[in-house]
């Protein structure tokens, strides 16, 4: 389809060997993409330009950056033609469409660029591009020729250099209005507040079904502290992998390449044989453990440990506060949200002038506590940072950040699912898993709770004493209770219900308010599935049954909790298909890739398959779906 380019002026080179990939392009829309361009270098300007206009001049760009990458193949690489093509060609496509790349490539037709970041781009194809290029290929070879295309692109277009031109003129007017702004102060006392408003209250309406407010609960009243096991070596839950997926992982670059399947068992065993130990006890060793990355699994309580943190120094009294080290809380999703709308460019400006922080820092104060080491800094949710690029991105400014303030104590938290510990172990990061609650730990758990949600003396003893004895004596529910999360919504089940007695009923409830947060419905808004019927918990209860059925049913048995994503696909559309849902296939990858991001029930175990994140909901239901 030569037609879309040539419509908007672009004549492709007719010895273009890669053309394919701008035709490929050229048959999508380009919106999106001419967003992801432009956007550091026209940020108001994309929306009020004539579309036409940025569309050909980047074409026009990525015509002359595809010439000048095949170039540098064939002629100072020596590779023939069918080499590139079959060897490179899918590769560079993906590369020229990589969420970093593409605003690298935009920053050409910023007026006062000099040069190409030619070493960004030769890391990021490294990284997460296969094959490597060839010996005597030079990315300086191609972004320096590059920005001379793009000059002249924009010297030949009046209608680009005036789109260019208002660009300048309203960011020197964004800066006037910046400095006129009221910088923000740095008040401790003021920041404590804001603290203790944010974290005090536990928020437990998604999972109050019963109607029973307990807006009064603080969180430091029932936090337990957990136990943690330290991981030297690779994360312990690949091992719960087959071999053959174990494979797939490493073949996927989601499992370091350079571990034998047979290292992963002497890596079990080594992880297995490290001590339990309670977590404030790291935490508070700072001269052995500086850096910390703290992993485990949903409903763990990695945020609330966190928070837990921020609020102990927060209750303090404000001389007290000031001798202690600052506890800076940075939520990885709010803060890549805003970085991406252009809000902050570090983490320094996030607590400066971001929006969705407690309380606003002064950058400059800040600089002066974090040179002299008195913080405690807490990344919160690196899996919450969706993109594998922007992700990266968020590694690399974190090990940045121990760089620039080498006295300063730093913890990351994610879910072990999905996480590669190489890059930050390298950073001199210690790695500690969250461990189940304990016995004991459960049982102090439950006495704070009654304590604290129940005035009535009689029914308060009556309630914590049938929740204890429902743990003590069923094995499935003494597995769930070991996850706080979990263990907090029996509490709250409990309060109406008798859980051992009507064990079954436990988990139908338990799986309504886990799934009452797979918000199918905002999903499918966001990627522009208008007009869908509502997907309530009953059918996802059905979704669910039947992919643990199908797992369950596999060749490995009872054993099996895995499903490949076609598999669950499949298994999605069909029942939509029941419901009369339009675009079911369409429906169910976004369910999928929900599932994916963020969700209790099952999880994303790398390499194409997801599972229950507890045996226990797949055991129910399978046996559900049987009775059914």
């Amino acid at each position: 389809m030569v037609e879309v380019w040539t419509a908007l002026g672009v004549s492709i080179l007719k010895d273009l060997l890669l053309k394919d990939i701008l035709l490929k392009l050229g048959r999508e829309a380009l919106e999106d993409y001419v967003k992801d361009f432009f956007k550091d270098c026209i940020k108001a300007g994309v929306q009020s330009a004539q579309p036409d206009v940025l569309k050909k001049a980047l074409g026009e760009a990525l015509q002359q950056l595809l010439k000048l990458i095949e170039d540098e193949l064939l002629f100072e690489c020596d590779l023939t033609e069918a080499e590139v093509r079959d060897k490179y060609q899918l590769e560079i496509e993906r590369f020229i469409r990589d969420d970093e790349v593409k605003p690298l490539l935009g920053k050409a037709f910023e007026k006062d660029c000099r040069v190409i970041d030619a070493n960004q781009l030769r890391i990021i194809w490294v990284q997460r591009y296969s094959p490597d290029m060839p010996t005597g290929f030079n990315w300086e070879e191609i972004t320096k020729p590059y920005l001379k295309e793009v000059k002249r692109i924009v010297r030949n277009s009046l209608e680009l250099k005036a789109i260019l031109e208002l660009e300048i003129l309203e960011s020197i007017e964004q800066q006037v209005r910046d400095n006129a702004r009221i910088n923000p102060d740095f008040n401790i006392t003021k920041y404590q507040e804001g603290l203790r408003e944010r974290y005090s209250h536990l928020n437990l309406s998604s999972l109050d079904t019963t109607g029973c407010a307990y807006n009064e609960l603080k969180l430091w009243q029932v936090f337990i502290p957990q136990n943690v096991r330290q991981v030297h070596q690779v994360l312990p839950q690949v091992y719960e992998l087959p071999k053959e997926h174990q494979r797939r992982l490493r073949e996927s670059n989601q499992l370091d390449t350079d571990i034998s399947l047979e290292e992963l068992t002497d890596y079990k065993q080594v992880y297995s044989q490290q001590p339990i130990r309670p977590i404030k006890e790291i935490i508070n060793d700072k001269d052995s453990y500086r850096y910390l990355v703290i992993l485990g699994d949903p409903g763990s309580g990695k945020s609330t440990l966190l928070q837990y943190l921020a609020l102990d120094w927060a209750n303090s009294a404000p001389n007290d506060a000031s001798l202690q080290p600052i506890p800076l809380l940075i939520e990885l999703r709010t803060y890549m949200r805003n970085r991406d709308v252009g809000q902050c460019k570090n983490f320094l400006e996030f607590f400066h002038d971001s929006s969705g922080i407690v309380c606003h820092l002064n950058q400059h104060q800040l600089v002066e506590q974090l040179k002299a080491g008195n913080a405690l800094v807490m990344f919160d949710g690196l899996d919450e940072v969706f993109d594998r690029g922007k992700r990266e991105d968020v590694i690399t400014d974190i090990h940045r950040f121990t760089n620039d303030y080498p006295d300063v104590r730093v913890i990351v938290t994610s879910r072990v699912i999905g996480y590669k510990p190489q890059r930050l172990r390298d950073a001199q990061f210690d790695h500690f898993m969250l461990q189940d609650l304990e016995a004991d730990q459960i049982q102090d758990f439950i006495n704070c709770w009654h304590n604290f949600t129940f005035a009535d003396q009689a029914d308060k003893q009556r309630k914590r004493e049938r929740l204890q004895r429902a743990i003590n004596t069923s094995k499935a529910i003494r597995e769930l209770a070991g996850n706080p999360l979990l263990l907090t919504m029996m509490a709250i089940l409990n309060r109406n219900q008798e859980l051992p007695r009507d064990r079954p009923e436990l988990y139908n409830q338990a799986s309504r308010v886990l799934l009452h947060q797979w918000d199918v419905e905002r999903a499918l808004v966001e990627h522009q599935q208008l007009e869908i019927q509502t997907i309530d918990y009953k059918d996802k209860q059905a979704m669910l049954r039947r992919v643990a059925y199908q797992m369950q049913a596999a060749e490995k048995g009872l054993a099996g909790n895995l499903i490949a994503t076609d598999e669950l696909e499949g298994i999605l559309t069909d029942y939509l298909k029941t419901l009369d849902i339009n675009n079911p296939r369409a429906v169910a990858r976004v369910m999928i890739k929900q599932l994916r991001e963020r969700n209790f029930i099952l999880c994303f175990m790398g390499a194409d398959y997801y599972a229950f994140v507890h045996r226990t909901f797949l055991e129910y239901f399978c046996a559900w779906e049987y009775v059914w």
